[in-house]
C-alpha cells in the first residue's frame, strides 16, 4: 500500500472534515418509543420544538438601553401522524386522561440512520408526556388513501439524548 493512502484520514468512519461533504439524515427515517418499547414507525412527526421567553427591562439611570433576560421555558406541542393499526396503545392511552386518570409517560422520537436500520443518529426524549388531542381519519368510501390517525402530545421536558 502506498504511504499516502496510509496516512489518509478514513473519511467514513471520521467526523466531517472541513471541504468534505457529508449527507444530511433523512427526516423520513424514524421511530417512536413509549417507555422504552419500540410503539412504531410514524408517518410524520413535527412541532418538535423549544422557546425561551424574552423579558424585556430598563435599568434605572440607564433609560435609554433595554436590557433582556431569558424568562419562562415553553416547549412545543409535537404531533404524530400514523396509519391506523390494531395497536390500541395511544387510544387507550388518551381514553384513560378523558376519564381523568392522566398517566405521564417518558416517550423518545429517534431518527434512524440513511438506510432505514436501527442505527440510531439521534433521539429526542419527551419527558413526562401525554396525548391531549386525537383526530381520526376521514373516512371516503370512494377513496384509496391509506387511515390516517394524528395525536397531539405535550410534555414538561425535552432532552436530546
Amino acid at each position: 500500500m502506498p504511504a499516502a493512502a496510509q496516512n489518509a484520514p478514513d473519511t467514513a468512519a471520521s467526523p466531517a472534515q472541513p471541504g468534505a461533504y457529508v449527507d444530511p439524515y433523512r427526516a423520513y427515517n424514524f421511530r417512536i418509543e413509549v417507555q422504552g418499547q419500540v410503539e412504531g414507525y410514524f408517518t410524520e412527526c413535527y412541532g418538535l420544538g423549544a422557546r425561551v421567553e424574552s423579558i424585556h427591562f430598563r435599568e434605572g439611570g440607564a433609560g435609554r438601553q433595554v436590557h433582556r433576560l431569558p424568562g419562562r421555558v415553553e416547549y412545543a406541542d409535537v404531533t404524530l401522524r400514523y396509519g391506523m393499526t390494531a395497536s390500541r396503545l395511544l387510544w387507550d392511552w388518551l381514553t384513560s386522561i378523558l376519564e381523568g386518570k392522566v398517566e405521564r409517560k417518558n416517550l423518545s422520537i429517534i431518527l434512524l440512520d440513511n438506510e432505514g436500520k436501527d442505527g440510531e443518529v439521534a433521539r429526542w426524549n419527551l419527558i413526562d408526556a401525554w396525548p391531549r388531542e386525537w383526530r381520526g381519519t376521514p373516512l371516503d368510501a370512494l377513496g384509496n388513501q391509506v387511515a390516517i390517525e394524528e395525536v397531539v402530545l405535550t410534555f414538561n421536558t425535552l432532552e436530546r439524548g
